[in-house]
């Protein structure tokens, strides 16, 4: 199955009441571990790259491997450029193949988030592919995005509507108390904002931020409308967590197969539990 349009998934996702898992990959292994749990859990899914996996891997390894990833799976796969900065940047990816990217211009004033996120949709539109931004501040750090939780500011649902209105996004990404990275408390989530948001916009609503939100959380989030949620956190704390346990137990093994196969493991089975929560399992 060639790569879908993340649209396609989430708009499926918004009349049936559930939400797309998107992880983010640093690897091959972690993009085995999103697609053996997607076929899994007959899920669809979206396999995301932020800027330091793209630094790290090379985009074209990471389009390579998903495109391959897709092609086997018997599951609907896109593939999405997460927290895109810059214009350039989105292009690149349009260029080496993804079916989805993310401009994040909420560091901009609103009618300069609007101007930029217009001109990536009128230039990757045409090639098919389906664009998110994203207006509020997510707290916490994205790779090289910091912004400090006295900065973090949530999404005015009155902005998010004339937003939404004068860009016609494919998905927008709110902030109502999610934080990159790992949590120092439980989050709490501004679920009557969620809904004055959904009141106010059709477009699919996306959560950043979600490892560390408890299960609960996510399900209220989803029932309100949510259609997208980002897990990356979560996958890097099992992965790097099955690797240690085998350098642990044995501190001379070289074989790096060793390491990383248990490690992909542990990805796959917190990505089922993800899936699950979010409930698009049995959904592709």
């Amino acid at each position: 199955m060639a790569l879908v349009s993340m649209v396609e998934l989430l708009e499926k996702a918004q009349k049936e009441h559930y939400a797309v898992g998107a992880f983010n990959c640093n690897n091959m292994e972690i993009i085995q571990a999103i697609v053996a749990a997607a076929e899994a859990e007959q899920a669809p899914v979206i396999i995301q790259a932020s800027q330091g996996a793209i630094k790290y891997a090379g985009i074209e390894y990471i389009t390579a491997l998903t495109k391959v990833a897709a092609e086997k799976a018997k599951v609907p796969i896109a593939l999405h450029l997460d927290h895109g900065t810059s214009f350039a940047q989105v292009m690149q990816c349009a260029r080496n193949g993804f079916s989805s990217v993310m401009i994040d211009g909420s560091k901009h004033p609103l009618e300069d988030n609007i101007a930029l996120t217009n001109k990536v949709i009128e230039a990757v539109r045409p090639m098919g592919l389906s664009v998110e931004a994203e207006l509020g501040k997510i707290g916490g750090t994205e790779d090289d995005i910091t912004v400090s939780e006295r900065e973090a500011l949530f999404t005015d649902p009155a902005e998010a509507e004339h937003f939404v209105q004068a860009t016609q996004v494919d998905a927008l990404a709110i902030a109502i108390g999610t934080a990159h990275g790992q949590y120092k408390g439980i989050p709490k989530l501004d679920f009557e904002r969620l809904s004055e948001i959904v009141k106010r916009v059709t477009t699919p609503i996306v959560l950043h931020g979600s490892s560390g939100v408890p299960d609960e959380a996510l399900r209220e989030a989803i029932s309100r409308g949510v259609c997208k949620v980002n897990i990356d956190t979560n996958i890097r704390e099992a992965f790097v967590l099955a690797s240690r346990q085998v350098l642990n137990a044995s501190p001379k093994e070289i074989d790096p197969r060793k390491m990383l196969g248990p490690a992909r493991e542990a990805a796959t089975a917190i990505i089922r539990e993800k899936i699950r929560v979010f409930g698009s399992n049995g959904k592709a």
